[in-house]
């Protein structure tokens, strides 16, 4: 398993979670976990998700999100996961 958590944060609209989550099952990048919010009008989301049959590199991921995220004037970030793991072990 690959595990990479991926935020969505920018003002609320309408097919954010729609968009994201169609170019995620195009890659064959699998949902594992997610929870989402709409706070003042602004929209929030992370996932946690397994790209072990992702075949492009992380850096690869990391910048269509990013792309995706521009189109629909929002801000997608993603991190490998063992950054957290390792964080807490210390």
């Amino acid at each position: 398993m690959k595990k990479i958590i991926v935020t969505v944060v920018g003002k609320d609209a309408v097919g954010i979670l729609a968009k994201t989550c169609t170019y995620l099952a195009k890659e064959r990048i699998n949902i594992l976990d997610i929870s989402q919010t709409v706070t003042g009008g602004y929209f929030n989301m992370m996932m946690i998700v397994d790209a072990a049959k992702y075949g492009k590199t992380f850096d690869r991921l990391c910048a269509e999100l990013a792309s995706l995220g521009n189109g629909m004037g929002m801000r997608i970030h993603c991190q490998k996961s063992e950054i957290f793991e390792k964080m807490h072990r210390v």
